[in-house]
């Protein structure tokens, strides 16, 4: 899971959707199929977080999540606490 940070429906993508999710430990990349896209596109256009069930594919170094579900979380954000993690 992880706050959406990217978007991207590239017209040479065949309907695909690419997703970048970004959490306290890095980001990542998730793949959308088509056929996903359209059943969850309330949640892939508008959701600020979202929960991701997938798997994990590795390409020339570059790892992706290959989404099979979505989640929307962004209720959860209302939960989270807002102060600072100051490493020092």
């Amino acid at each position: 899971a992880g706050l959406v940070t990217c978007r991207q429906r590239p017209m040479t993508a065949s309907g695909v959707t690419f997703l970048t999710l970004e959490d306290e430990a890095g980001h990542m990349n998730v793949v959308v199929w088509p056929a996903l896209g359209e059943r969850l596109r309330p949640i892939l256009r508008q959701a600020m977080l979202i929960g991701v069930v997938g798997r994990v594919q590795e390409n020339e170094g570059v790892i992706h999540v290959i989404a099979d579900n979505l989640v929307d979380l962004t209720s959860w954000l209302g939960k989270l606490s807002l102060s600072s993690r100051d490493f020092t």
